[in-house]
């Protein structure tokens, strides 16, 4: 099923059970596949572009998130929590820093680098294999760390 039934049928079951926090969130997701669809390109999203969609949307609220703390609005910091924590949702499986640390040496490994030269060729390769379940700037923090060390 694609992302945009999915959110169809998650619009009604929220209205259904009369679940604002899910419903405004969902209804974001849906608004944005809209605003794709109207973009004239004329395709049908990927799993790829649907998660790349949902790591967009979760960003946006995440650095309007860290706005609202630093001005001390909590009222509108928890909007934003609940609003990422629904479209989080329908995201893979986030990795542990743990985890990645151990598939991103696996990488590097495999890739025989050893400085910070080849931290191109290693992001490129990590922001591929972990897309969707990786947020970029904690592999880059990790693949800086792996590669200096």
């Amino acid at each position: 099923m694609s992302l945009e039934a999915t959110i169809n049928e998650d619009i009604k079951a929220a209205m259904k059970s009369k679940d604002a926090v899910s419903l405004r969130g969902i209804r974001a997701i849906k608004s944005a596949i809209m605003l794709y669809n109207t973009s004239g390109s004329g395709k049908e999203m990927s799993k790829e572009e649907e998660i790349a969609l949902l790591q967009k949307l979760v960003k946006q609220r995440q650095d309007s998130l860290d706005i609202y703390i630093k001005q001390g609005r909590e009222d509108l910091a928890g909007v934003e929590r609940e609003e990422i924590d629904v479209i989080m949702r329908y995201l893979p499986k986030q990795l542990t820093e743990d985890e990645l640390k151990v598939e991103i040496q696996a990488i590097i490994d495999r890739l025989g680098a050893s400085s910070m030269k080849d931290m191109g060729r290693v992001m490129g390769e990590a922001s591929k294999t972990f897309a969707g379940s990786a947020d970029g700037k904690t592999i880059s923090g990790i693949v800086k760390t792996l590669l200096a060390s």
